[in-house]
């Protein structure tokens, strides 16, 4: 058993890990047409076994850039898991500075995931036997924009296929308010992200202000992701604090007491964080104030999604997890994908799903 908000980093850092070699592999698929998503999956080898995590960058020519200079990095060596995270932090792992910084734990995030995988197989065990943790089914989301202009045929498309979906909508000021009481008749809608922490400057605060009160309105029950750092909405949602929740500004535990609203609830995203430590530590934090996680990906193709998966079956199996499989993520899901709550299906030994 473990201690509500206690940090199981110790239970890993010791793990012995050997790393004899690493190779990339690069994954890529058409998201929509003309679309395409590239990422990387890089293996870490050793005793014969392959640990794998997955950089998810989204530039195609980092990709490329990593294929052509990762092999050189100095990663061979006999470990335990905390030295080898600390070895990794003192590389240079972009042969050229990536277009923006948080790019630099992406992929920090695949090394360290490929290296505690490996180790976990080395070990002969699976995350959650070391944890001490129980893997329960994982409830989803399908997180998805409803384009410009913006329609409301998408969320019907797919609740017809699964009308048990639910939803995480990126909202625009562009929704006008019967595209919101629309959408609300669907009762699918579990999350309203506001993209407030992306750079957006808002030209005419009141006429943001009045697209928050339809908001407010439409949906009671869902939960407010990363509002606009502005004083007239953090008075307007000051009553609402049990929705908030923040996602993009989220890297560790100190980040949530730096937010201008005192949220509830928090996006935990394994690859934002970007290192193992942080990561559990950012879960303890949660777990001891009570605040309520949920999951997000990051566009991941291969490994990294059934690892975040794990992960949040784990720690946040009832939330409103945004790690939907792959396909919901498609232009055009095809029929047939899982449905939630998705069984963990872990594999018996690593850090990786059937």
């Amino acid at each position: 058993m473990t201690t509500l908000g206690t940090s199981l980093w110790p239970r890993l850092a010791e793990l012995p890990l050997r790393v004899e070699s690493s190779r990339f592999e690069r994954l890529a698929d058409e998201l929509a047409p003309g679309e395409e998503r590239v990422t990387t999956q890089i293996h870490l080898l050793g005793s014969g076994m392959d640990g794998v995590g997955e950089d998810i960058c989204p530039y195609a020519e980092e990709h490329e850039a990593l294929h052509e200079a990762g092999p050189s990095l100095p990663l061979a060596g006999e470990w335990t898991l905390e030295g080898f995270c600390e070895h990794l932090g003192t590389l240079e792992q972009w042969s050229e500075p990536p277009a923006w910084e948080a790019e630099r734990r992406y992929r920090n995030w695949a090394f360290e995931s490929a290296a505690l995988d490996l180790a976990l197989r080395q070990a002969g065990r699976p995350l959650h036997e070391i944890l001490g943790l129980e893997l329960r089914p994982v409830r989803f989301v399908n997180s998805l924009g409803l384009g410009d202009p913006p329609s409301t045929q998408t969320v019907h498309r797919r609740l017809a296929l699964d009308p048990g979906l639910r939803f995480k909508l990126d909202a625009r000021p562009t929704w006008t308010p019967e595209l919101m009481a629309e959408l609300a008749a669907t009762r699918a809608v579990d999350a309203i992200d506001l993209k407030g922490h992306y750079g957006e400057k808002v030209e005419d605060v009141d006429a943001r202000l009045s697209f928050y009160g339809h908001v407010l309105d439409a949906f009671p029950g869902a939960l407010l992701e990363d509002p606009h750092d502005l004083p007239e909405v953090t008075a307007l949602l000051a009553p609402h604090l049990a929705r908030v929740s923040y996602d993009a500004p989220i890297h560790g535990a100190p980040d949530l007491a730096a937010m201008p609203l005192a949220a509830c609830n928090a996006n935990v995203k394994p690859s934002r964080v970007g290192a193992l430590r942080p990561l559990l530590e950012l879960y303890a934090h949660c777990q001891a104030n009570g605040l309520q996680m949920y999951g997000g990906g990051m566009g991941e193709l291969g490994v990294g999604r059934g690892q975040i998966q794990l992960l949040a079956s784990m720690f946040h199996a009832d939330a409103p997890n945004d790690v939907a499989p792959p396909g919901w993520n498609l232009a055009e899901p095809p029929a047939g994908l899982p449905s939630s709550p998705l069984s963990p299906d872990p594999e018996p030994i690593g850090l990786r799903r059937l």
